[in-house]
């Protein structure tokens, strides 16, 4: 596999980065295999009680990064013994109630994201007052310390915007759309912004109604046609390349389509050259870690990052790279 070009170091618990560094031939084939028994047999690699953790995102409905994220949090629940509990709700009031509602079920930790970090410091105060431990997760970086967070996983959006603005300049792209897909989430601001600083050339902010991609495109077409300069497009999220390609041929521009995130559509986009790259941030390992680490803390009081975030990206992925990725994005899995 070639070397990923990487911006950033990723700091993995012990324990995981163990589980991973068998993951190779036959070992890693073993080992996944016993787990997929224990798995189907409802048996956990551990002895500890059965603790509930909750997981509440901003996640809108059918948004498959969220499905990788589960992927790797329900994995490690099963070997951890935890109950696993999901909720989502893209509008931040109703998130802040589903936290409020874990913190009522007594939930023995909850993971948590604060894209729009104003709407859920109180709920968030509200579980560490009860007690209960909070990771952050993929979005409230900046947040997640002073929110009273354990510890926060996720990529520096900032940073994911910056290397993205380096990418495009070795590209030699000249005029970027950066497309925001949801107004007010800090993240998404954070990674234009990003773009911006690093980015030689200009950069507009397109803002959409990422609940409707026919919105989504009409509104990504329109910007190209009205703009022939534009020689790329940046979308914040995997589903929204696609829409950003249609977009693309329906007003005949030749710009080039880049995104955050990938999926199994993203890695067979860049394997065939209809997308430039994608920036990974690498959604199981969030999950992952999220309950591995609630589960450290409640079983031997470990914490991780130091009060900075664990990183677990960004990761530049290029046509050089889907090819070898492509079985586990197809997997759910990256």
């Amino acid at each position: 596999m070639a070397r990923f070009r990487t911006w950033v170091g990723i700091a993995v618990a012990g324990a995981l980065t163990l589980s991973l560094a068998g993951c190779s031939s036959t070992g890693g084939k073993r080992a996944e295999d016993a787990r997929k028994a224990a798995a189907a047999r409802g048996a956990a690699a551990v002895t500890t009680p059965r603790w509930t953790f909750a997981m509440i995102t901003h996640s809108g409905d059918g948004d498959t990064f969220w499905d990788i994220v589960q992927s790797g949090a329900k994995e490690a629940a099963a070997k951890d013994n935890i109950n696993f509990l999901y909720s989502h709700d893209d509008e931040a009031q109703q998130q802040a109630q589903l936290v409020d509602a874990a913190v009522d079920k007594k939930v023995d930790g909850i993971i948590v994201t604060l894209a729009k970090p104003d709407a859920m410091k109180a709920a968030v105060a509200r579980a560490v007052k009860a007690g209960i431990p909070v990771i952050t997760v993929n979005s409230g970086s900046e947040e997640s310390e002073e929110f009273g967070a354990l510890t926060h996983i996720g990529q520096d959006e900032t940073i994911a915007g910056q290397a993205v603005g380096e990418e495009l300049n070795a590209r030699g792209r000249k005029k970027a759309l950066c497309v925001l897909h949801e107004q007010g989430n800090v993240g998404h601001e954070q990674r234009c912004a990003g773009v911006k600083e690093t980015f030689d050339g200009t950069v507009q902010n397109l803002y959409v109604t990422g609940t409707s991609m026919p919105d989504v495109q009409s509104a990504i077409e329109a910007k190209l046609q009205a703009d022939t300069s534009v020689d790329a497009v940046v979308t914040l999220g995997a589903p929204y390349a696609d829409t950003a390609v249609k977009a693309r041929q329906g007003a005949g521009s030749d710009a080039e389509i880049d995104t955050f995130d990938l999926n199994a559509k993203v890695a067979a986009g860049l394997k065939d050259g209809t997308l430039g790259f994608a920036v990974d941030q690498q959604p199981y390992l969030q999950g992952y870690q999220a309950v591995d680490l609630l589960w450290l803390y409640k079983y031997n009081a470990d914490v991780l990052g130091g009060g900075k975030p664990v990183l677990t990206g960004p990761q530049i992925i290029t046509k050089e790279q889907a090819a070898a990725l492509e079985e586990y994005t197809e997997r759910g899995t990256r």
